[in-house]
């Protein structure tokens, strides 16, 4: 005999009616509540501290560690930026930008008339300055501005590119070398060595015909003081 089905059990509903979906407000991811546009300025703030912190590591040295006083050469203030427009060129007429100058310190000189004795030495003192910075010396370059009305012997062009590592040699008006550095009164460009920063600023001045050990001392200490960030190489 076939058992019969069990008769269906009817559902008592609940007592206060039919069951109902309740859907609450997600919650919102942290960092939501932050007004976009105020978002994007901070980080564009951060972007260009980041940016800014080699320059303003090399002047906290000099300027806030009161390094200006203890200075042998002649701080440059307000800084001169290198012109973006000056027109450089290699020995051989090749044009050079000059935004390729930055990204490293930068031993300038200026033979700003034939090169003499005096210039030859002011040559052989730039050369020697930075051999003396010992591990130091890959962070900084060695740059020659001739003026356009300046020759150079070819045994002077080969004492530039031909000992140790090579000086950088390039041409550029004399008008335009002579917007951005200057001479200390009474003196000429080519009596003094220059130092540029690696974002292209002038920032610094040897005295005329310059004691090369107290110059020295003056690479040194802003060596020092930048070599948790400033890497050697351009």
């Amino acid at each position: 005999m076939t058992e019969a089905a069990p008769a269906p059990v009817d559902t008592p509903l609940p007592p206060d009616g039919p069951v109902t979906l309740a859907v609450h407000s997600m919650p919102m991811p942290l960092g939501e509540d932050v007004d976009p546009p105020r978002r994007s300025r901070w980080t564009l703030w951060l972007v260009l501290l980041i940016c800014a912190a080699p320059v303003v590591a090399s002047y906290f040295s000099f300027y806030v560690l009161d390094l200006r006083g203890r200075a042998y050469s002649d701080l440059i203030t307000p800084t001169r930026d290198l012109p973006p427009t000056m027109a450089l060129s290699t020995l051989q007429g090749a044009p050079v930008a000059a935004e390729a100058l930055k990204g490293q310190w930068l031993l300038t000189y200026v033979p700003d008339r034939a090169c003499d004795t005096g210039c030859e030495r002011m040559l052989f003192m730039q050369r020697q300055l930075r051999e003396m910075l010992g591990k130091d010396r890959d962070r900084l370059d060695k740059l020659v501005l001739i003026p356009d009305d300046v020759q150079l012997t070819p045994a002077q062009v080969d004492a530039l590119t031909g000992h140790g590592a090579p000086a950088t040699v390039l041409r550029a008006r004399r008008d335009a070398i002579e917007g951005w550095l200057m001479a200390a009164p009474g003196h000429r460009l080519g009596e003094h060595l220059f130092l540029v920063d690696p974002m292209g600023r002038w920032m610094l001045r040897s005295p005329a015909t310059p004691d090369p050990s107290q110059l020295k001392k003056d690479l040194e200490r802003l060596m020092r003081a930048n070599a948790g960030w400033d890497k050697p190489g351009r």
